[in-house]
């Protein structure tokens, strides 16, 4: 007899979690179905902690709104797409459930609050380290107190430093507001927060009202920290969007740097170099749409080239029908070249029309990563790098080819250089199209960042021929130095004076440099250059 109640017991301990749990899913479901909003908070919160195994798919119907109550006996369907309905208990398909004999959970804001905060509670257990650390942050956003106990679950069985971080840091935002939370342990939470530092948990933490003193300190102190911490990053991410600016400058740059140093011709058709290795990039990428949409990914790839071919090519031609004769006249050959520039975007308003041409981004560029609260977008990287991998090519091909040497001892000194037997007149050709092409494939790289229109290298002729004179004609060196000053002080003057009194503010700067430096950060040296 003994033996058998002790079975009995046994028994009896191992089914009261189970019958705990159902009941608890029955309170839940009654509670859904009741008229008060209260209620129905109250009953999201404990279905959340109940275990059931249509917890989650209940909570996500009525986040949608398509979890109805049935007037009869309260019994809770899901609506599915197809408007049919599912028992919301077992989840089994119900086609006999009439919609006119439902009537929908009501929901307001305090509701869908408790329904995004117990979602995130379900998902904290989801087998993917990436669903658990959203989780957690929607948690840390709702900080609700009601989140506690299954955060203390998910945090002893958690292995992923990651997601293990963000549910402390979720944990620590909802003990703020838990009021049964002891001062210590809310000033444990505030330093978590503190380590935390970003704007949201700034944000978290000037909310607080009614605390301790310990507690108010900690927080002041906190968001002190915070701030000092938010002004760092945006200073680094101010820096970013200087050196992303400065890439775009260097490349639109590049190629006058190399013509306007070598021929001392100011080609106000430069920005239409670039212009032309936009449209090309356009045009590749409509042929591999229509006929090869699989290579979508590499349509850059194939478009880089190509724009150096199309863009040299029509340089090399400018320079043999237009700017030879035209050498030593810099006004005429000013002139001209503003001419030419206009002939050319009436050319591709008439060939492709005068409004913007889309030219997609493919995968690989798109979207953004996070480095502490620097926000870094894969366009903007992927631009940089390209920039100076054509400035380490250019250098290469100016220092280690038969052209390069050429092109030097005509910077240097042309008459010596001509009576060495140089052909001068082709390496300026040469020179003219090195430096087209160059802008041809910035313009492959700007497509990713601004409207592929006529007017594309109207925008950055002005800004090519600041870079190129503050760092010294014809100097490579001087063109990244200073393509790069140039960009970073711009995205620190435009928060502060906007962004065209910014551009007059650096205008008057490099004009004052140039009265004290004419010739520039990094002269070129040579006897041509000096005299």
């Amino acid at each position: 007899m003994k033996r058998f109640a002790c079975l009995l017991l046994i028994v009896a301990l191992a089914l009261a979690p189970v019958t705990s749990r159902a009941q608890s899913a029955d309170d839940a479901f009654a509670a859904l179905a009741s008229p008060s909003f209260e209620t129905i908070r109250h009953g999201v919160e404990m279905l959340a902690l109940s275990g059931h195994t249509q917890a989650a798919a209940i909570l996500a119907a009525l986040q949608a709104n398509r979890l109805f109550v049935r007037n009869a006996d309260k019994a809770l369907f899901i609506k599915a797409e197809d408007g049919t309905f599912i028992d919301a208990a077992n989840g089994t398909p119900s086609p006999d459930v009439m919609a006119s004999g439902l009537k929908p959970v009501r929901v307001n804001n305090a509701v869908r609050g408790a329904v995004d905060a117990a979602l995130g509670s379900l998902r904290l257990f989801a087998p993917d380290a990436a669903t658990r650390v959203a989780a957690a942050e929607a948690v840390f956003h709702s900080h609700d107190p009601a989140a506690l106990p299954a955060l203390d679950r998910a945090l002893a069985h958690e292995a992923d430093p990651g997601a293990k971080r963000r549910m402390e840091q979720a944990r620590a935002a909802a003990l703020l507001f838990a009021e049964s939370t002891g001062d210590a342990d809310r000033v444990a939470a505030v330093d978590v927060l503190r380590a935390r530092g970003d704007i949201d948990s700034r944000s978290l933490l000037a909310s607080l009202s009614g605390q301790p003193q310990s507690v108010s300190d900690a927080a002041a102190a906190a968001m002190t920290a915070i701030d000092r911490n938010l002004q760092l990053w945006s200073i680094l991410q101010s820096v970013y969007y200087g050196l992303s600016l400065g890439s775009v400058l260097l490349l639109a740059a590049a190629g006058l740097a190399i013509t306007f140093g070598v021929m001392g011709v100011i080609n106000m058709a430069h920005g239409e170099m670039v212009m032309i290795g936009a449209y090309v990039t356009f045009m590749v990428q409509q042929a591999i749409r229509d006929y090869a949409p699989g290579l979508f990914g590499g349509s850059l790839l194939i478009a880089v080239p190509l724009a150096f071919i199309v863009a040299g090519l029509i340089g090399i031609a400018i320079e043999r029908t237009l700017i030879r004769w035209l050498y030593g006249r810099p006004l005429e050959t000013l002139l001209a070249t503003w001419g030419l520039s206009l002939i050319l975007q009436q050319a591709v308003r008439s060939l492709f029309g005068p409004n913007n041409r889309d030219v997609g981004t493919p995968d690989w560029m798109s979207g953004a990563t996070e480095l502490g609260n620097l926000t870094i977008t894969y366009n903007r990287l992927y631009i940089i790098v390209f920039a100076f991998l054509v400035l380490a090519a250019l250098m290469a091909a100016l220092r280690f080819t038969s052209l390069g040497l050429a092109m030097r001892a005509v910077t240097q000194n042309r008459q010596m250089a001509a009576a060495m037997g140089i052909r001068t007149p082709w390496i300026d050709a040469l020179t003219f199209g090195l430096g087209s092409g160059v802008a041809g494939m910035a313009g492959v790289a700007l497509s990713q960042i601004d409207n592929v229109s006529p007017n594309l290298g109207q925008s950055y002729i002005i800004d090519s021929f600041m870079v190129v004179v503050f760092g010294g004609v014809g100097n490579l060196w001087g063109t990244v130095m200073g393509a790069l000053t140039l960009g970073i002080v711009n995205k620190f003057l435009e928060p502060v004076a906007g962004a065209v009194l910014g551009k007059i503010v650096v205008l008057v700067l490099l004009i004052l440099f140039i009265q004290r430096r004419p010739r520039g950060m990094f002269p070129l040296k040579g006897r041509a250059a000096e005299a």
